[in-house]
């Protein structure tokens, strides 16, 4: 009874830390125009803040990754809740872009480790039932885009509510919510030792991780990774004057994610892992096409188009590494993810800057107002319709690459099956 009432606690901890996670992801959109407004910042600059949470996540996912087995999981997460508070509480007192970029960074850390810490956690207290297993790893995984939509909710209401509410540092505050619970969930619990039972050593892990299909996949996730975090990080300025609200697109985007990571299992099943890819690819660039195209009610169908696209992405990339470079292990799966935050990193001062030259090229046109950041934001918005649009291509090869190396397996096992 106890080990079922210690797993559980572990469990629903792991959760609200990566409910923290997600706060930090959409709370931080939410306030990002009261950011750019209360310290004077251009959209390059506020890019260079967004890419510090994409950059502080995989440097401690990867780190973490390393060190799992011998530093623990418990000892990961108090870095986490250390990484996070520190985070949080920079933020508020921030007082310019400087202050911003450290805190934005800690809080990226504290994300990082609380991936590298409860997914291996999680397994490891399911390792004797693999189809529990799954379920509550998918179940954990559900929270990110789940939290996302709470969060953009809760900014939202705050928002709108005005006065102290409105407040980008009062937002901040509500971070410490989920932070504050897991601590408690965790505290005094017994954390499952780490399986080492079957693993394969680094020196495997990293021969395996240059394989064609690793780098391809390494290649593939940095697009995914941007096609599903871009259009998401800068809804607030991209879509504020598109006639719908920009956080309700978010809240919708991420609770049709939720919904559909829940029940990933039988689309992978009846699609394969190839086929859901190349899927996600098609309806991403079309939802994000929309998404620069259309204004007023039809933006939430293009909100419905993209979340469909990018839904799988990322766990059906995860499990793409799992099941074709088995012998990358936890390290390639901590590998693959990284690189998708990093990349992410590297793209948001991008995208800022692609924000600020559409902002000036459509004022030099004459447009003013609601109109010009209207124009500025689709502007931006076709540019980043490219991603999802190699991956189209990028997918197709992969799908016949796949094929084909199936097929000469069950060719190469025809004779022995004849004898």
């Amino acid at each position: 009874m106890n080990e079922n009432v210690n797993k559980s606690a572990l469990f629903n901890g792991s959760c609200f830390a990566l409910i923290t996670t997600a706060f930090t992801f959409a709370i931080r959109a939410g306030i990002l125009p009261q950011l750019g407004e209360q310290f004077n910042l251009s959209a390059e600059q506020l890019g260079f803040i967004n890419s510090m949470w994409f950059l502080g996540f995989p440097i401690s996912m990867i780190i973490g990754g390393l060190v799992y087995h011998s530093f623990g999981a418990r000892n990961i997460m108090r870095v986490a809740f250390v990484a996070h508070t520190l985070g949080i509480l920079l933020t508020i007192y921030s007082g310019g872009y400087t202050g911003l970029l450290i805190s934005t960074l800690f809080i990226g850390f504290g994300n990082g480790c609380t991936e590298a810490a409860c997914n291996p956690m999680i397994a490891d207290m399911y390792s004797d039932n693999h189809i529990k297993m799954n379920k509550m790893l998918s179940r954990f995984h559900m929270w990110f885009p789940g939290g996302i939509l709470l969060g953009a909710l809760i900014s939202k209401f705050m928002t709108e509510a005005g006065g102290f509410l409105q407040q980008w540092q009062t937002q901040m505050w509500v971070l410490m919510i989920p932070t504050l619970i897991y601590v408690v969930l965790f505290y005094g619990k017994t954390f499952p030792k780490a399986k080492v039972e079957g693993a394969t050593s680094l020196a495997q892990n990293f021969k395996a991780m240059f394989s064609p299909t690793f780098l391809f996949l390494f290649f593939c996730m940095a697009l995914t990774a941007i096609s599903e975090f871009g259009p998401q990080q800068w809804v607030s300025i991209i879509m504020s004057h598109s006639g719908a609200d920009s956080m309700l697109i978010l809240a919708l985007t991420t609770g049709l994610m939720a919904v559909g990571r829940f029940f990933a299992g039988p689309v992978v099943r009846a699609l394969g892992q190839t086929g859901v890819l190349l899927g996600g690819a098609i309806f991403a660039t079309i939802g994000i096409y929309l998404f620069s195209v259309v204004t007023g009610p039809i933006a939430y169908l293009a909100a419905v188009v993209f979340a469909i696209g990018v839904c799988f992405f990322w766990p059906v990339m995860v499990g793409s590494v799992a099941q074709r470079v088995p012998l990358s292990g936890a390290l390639g799966m901590s590998v693959i993810g990284g690189i998708g935050m990093f990349s992410t990193a590297i793209f948001q001062p991008i995208i800022g800057g692609w924000i600020d030259g559409a902002r000036e090229t459509n004022a030099a046109a004459g447009l003013t107002g609601s109109t010009l950041e209207l124009a500025t934001g689709q502007d931006a918005l076709s540019k980043m319709v490219s991603f999802p649009a190699i991956l189209i291509v990028l997918f197709i090869i992969f799908f016949f690459w796949q094929k084909s190396l199936k097929d000469k397996a069950v060719q190469a096992a025809a004779p022995q099956a004849s004898h």
